[in-house]
């Protein structure tokens, strides 16, 4: 099998550092390895297959050479350093925002969309891990009856914002725990322990925020559902891993709950846990450091007007592996096929 040599920019973050585990976990043919982050944290060493790897700082010349790039950096590191990349002749598979809505950069979730992947030209985007979760759950249920209307309420953990966000919940819960006063806010932009946070990026003039109308615009690339609508609300919980997502369907032709049930349950990267008797329902503790989304409490829409077609289900699924890394390193090993 041929190998080939990879780079992970922005490895030293949280998401860079779980592409790291997933390379190992997903046997991707590797030749040779670079760990590309600032000037701050160059030097240090993280560890791949039982040896130290050196972190470099990103540069022009570090791409000399490589074939696929990981991206785990911000939207600015990545318009600085893709094109770079594409230059070089690597294929860059992107976590962040910046090409995700371009329309000459495929979009890709590998349980729903693969075939796009013979569309790009260098660069594929990786999708906001709030609709990864989202789509992987609901796309078995859209072959079934056509979705035409989504109406979701995100649950997403404190790591969704990175490893900053993860320490401040950590700290702000340890004093509490101990009768300390909390410390003012950085990650977020209030106290998030014992708290929910109803915003999740800056508002546009409908009163929505960017991170809610990323599951319309990406689902509608995704799915090749120009006319998909959604409405979403994203809400910050005080949750360490593992977002979670309560969605309602509209569908063009009836689909019981018994047909999307069997549809979920043979679906890949799915795992149906759906038994409301004995207590059986994803939770993010339960999905956390895994690739499956786990989809339950499927049940009737009872709103549902007359004349339409409506399922109600909750899915969780870990944002930072299915919902970042374990999806991109998923494209990068399709691309080696």
């Amino acid at each position: 099998m041929r190998s080939y040599n990879v780079a992970i920019l922005g490895a030293t973050g949280a998401v860079g550092q779980q592409m790291l585990t997933c390379l190992a976990e997903q046997d991707f043919p590797v030749g040779s390895l670079k760990l590309l982050a600032s000037a701050r944290s160059a030097g240090k060493t993280m560890r791949f297959m039982g040896e130290e790897v050196v972190v470099e700082e990103a540069c022009d010349e570090a791409f000399d050479g490589v074939d696929i790039v990981l991206g785990a950096a911000d939207n600015d590191i990545a318009r600085r350093f893709v094109p770079v990349a594409r230059e070089k002749g690597a294929v860059t598979v992107d976590n962040s925002s910046a090409y995700r809505l371009d329309p000459d950069v495929p979009l890709v979730i590998p349980e729903v969309n693969p075939e796009d992947l013979s569309l790009h030209r260098g660069i594929v985007a990786n999708p906001n891990c709030a609709t990864i979760i989202g789509l992987v759950a609901v796309n078995p249920l859209h072959r079934l009856g056509t979705i035409k209307r989504m109406v979701v309420s995100t649950y997403q953990a404190a790591s969704g914002a990175g490893v900053g966000g993860l320490r401040e919940l950590e700290s702000q819960m340890a004093r509490i725990a101990s009768g300390e006063s909390v410390d003012e806010p950085r990650a977020f932009a209030y106290q998030l322990a014992c708290n929910l946070i109803p915003q999740i990026g800056g508002f546009d003039d409908a009163g929505y925020t960017s991170e809610e109308m990323k599951m319309q615009n990406e689902g509608r690339k995704i799915m090749h559902a120009p006319d998909l609508r959604v409405n979403c609300t994203c809400v910050r919980v005080p949750v360490m891993r593992s977002h979670s997502e309560s969605i309602t369907l509209e569908f063009e032709r009836p689909v019981s709950v018994e047909a999307a049930r069997a549809a979920l349950s043979e679906a890949p990267g799915v795992a149906l846990v759906d038994d409301p008797a004995s207590k059986a329902y994803p939770m993010p503790l339960d999905t956390t450091d895994k690739d499956a989304i786990y989809v339950g409490r499927v049940r009737e829409d009872i709103s549902a007007a007359a004349g339409t077609y409506g399922l109600t289900l909750w899915c969780c699924g870990d944002q930072i592996r299915k919902g970042a890394a374990t999806n991109a390193v998923q494209i990068a090993k399709i691309l080696t096929l």
